[in-house]
């Protein structure tokens, strides 16, 4: 599972990039997203809708986009915002409802379920920050979810914006520690520059954190937009097919990104895990 120290840090891209690695390696693979916030949307022929990263992720995977890949998701509006259950209009969101939360484990459970069944491999993104403290009760979408599909976690964080090392160091002082069991690596991204000139900033993350750091990423140009960003709320955008990244396209951001990426390592992270 992928996780962020942030919103925006680079969850959806780098989940993508794992799809289509884990595809190459002979994996029958599948993205998962337990709850997205977005406007950003991809309608099946039945007019069910999951979120667009989600459907572009399955691409990489060489699979089909299923409901079951991002079985909830919350579209905020002005007035009210709608929530999405298995593609489809659920009502209006309400925060202090304990039935809806209830409802939105059932059905990620129930997607895990049926998705474990049907692929060797799942990469999950989170949303937003593991450590929300005063959202965390009901955060369907971090720890939460890694609990239920019983995974290990990469932090991502976004060097970019400055801040790199409390971003990392506040994300996981703020985790349970059974949360913290779980976090097996730290990857760096949008890095701009000579990675080699920042081999003293690694050494300390990996002090710091006591943690590998498995990448550090350079800021690119890639395919995958914004999702929960609010200067999006108004742009309630939809997609098919057609009009998702070409195969051509994630292959190429793929081979870019794995130039910088521990991938031995992420690999056999996966497979002691799946031994336990």
């Amino acid at each position: 599972m992928i996780q962020g120290t942030a919103s925006s840090v680079g969850k959806s891209l780098i989940a993508t990039v794992l799809c289509r690695l884990f595809y190459e390696e002979g994996f029958r693979v599948a993205p998962f997203k337990a709850q997205n916030v977005t406007h950003h949307f991809y309608i099946n022929t039945n007019g069910e809708k999951i979120a667009k990263s989600q459907a572009i992720q399955a691409r990489a995977a060489n699979t089909e986009p299923s409901v079951l890949m991002n079985p909830t998701s919350l579209a905020f509006g002005s007035c009210q915002s709608e929530v999405n259950v298995f593609g489809k209009p659920d009502g209006a969101f309400s925060r202090n409802s304990k039935s809806v939360y209830e409802g939105w484990i059932t059905a990620i459970q129930s997607s895990l379920h049926q998705l474990e069944k049907q692929y060797d491999l799942l990469v999950l993104e989170g949303a937003g920050s593991p450590v929300e403290l005063n959202l965390k009760e009901r955060d369907v979408s971090n720890m939460k979810t890694a609990e239920l599909a019983d995974v290990p976690v990469l932090l991502v964080a976004d060097i970019q914006k400055g801040g790199v090392f409390a971003s990392i160091a506040g994300t996981l002082a703020l985790l349970e520690p059974e949360e913290m069991e779980r976090v097996k690596g730290i990857i760096i991204n949008k890095f701009h520059g000579d990675k080699a000139q920042f081999q003293d900033g690694i050494s300390l993350i990996e002090q710091i954190s006591q943690l590998p750091v498995l990448g550090v990423l350079p800021h690119t140009v890639h395919c995958m937009k914004e999702e929960d960003d609010a200067v999006l709320l108004a742009d309630n955008s939809q997609a098919n097919t057609s009009n998702l990244p070409t195969d051509e396209e994630i292959d190429h951001l793929t081979q870019k990104m794995k130039r910088h990426l521990n991938w031995d390592r992420i690999l056999e992270i996966a497979e002691q895990w799946d031994k336990q």
